[in-house]
C-alpha cells in the first residue's frame, strides 16, 4: 500500500523553509520521502511512505522540529 499525506503550517514561510530544507535531505529513506513547498502563507509538507509506520515516523519527525521551532519563537 501507498500512504501519502499533507501538512500545512502557516506562519513565516522563510524561517520554517529555512529549518526544514536542509533536514528533508537527510530524512529520506527508501520507505518514505517528503518534499517542501513555500508560499505566501506558510509551508506545504508533502509526505509520501510505502507503509505506515514509515508515515508515522516521518510525520514525528516533522512534527518534533517544528515543536522545536514553535518553542524557539516563544523565546525571542
Amino acid at each position: 500500500m501507498k500512504y501519502s499525506a499533507s501538512i500545512i503550517v502557516k506562519g513565516n514561510p522563510g524561517n520554517i523553509y529555512k529549518c526544514f530544507f536542509p533536514e528533508a535531505k537527510h530524512l529520506k529513506s527508501n520507505r518514505s520521502d517528503y518534499k517542501i513547498e513555500k508560499n505566501k502563507e506558510g509551508v506545504l509538507f508533502k509526505i509520501s511512505a510505502d507503509d505506515s509506520v514509515a508515515l508515522r515516523a516521518t510525520l514525528n519527525s516533522i512534527t518534533k522540529l517544528l515543536t522545536v521551532y514553535e518553542k524557539l519563537e516563544k523565546i525571542k
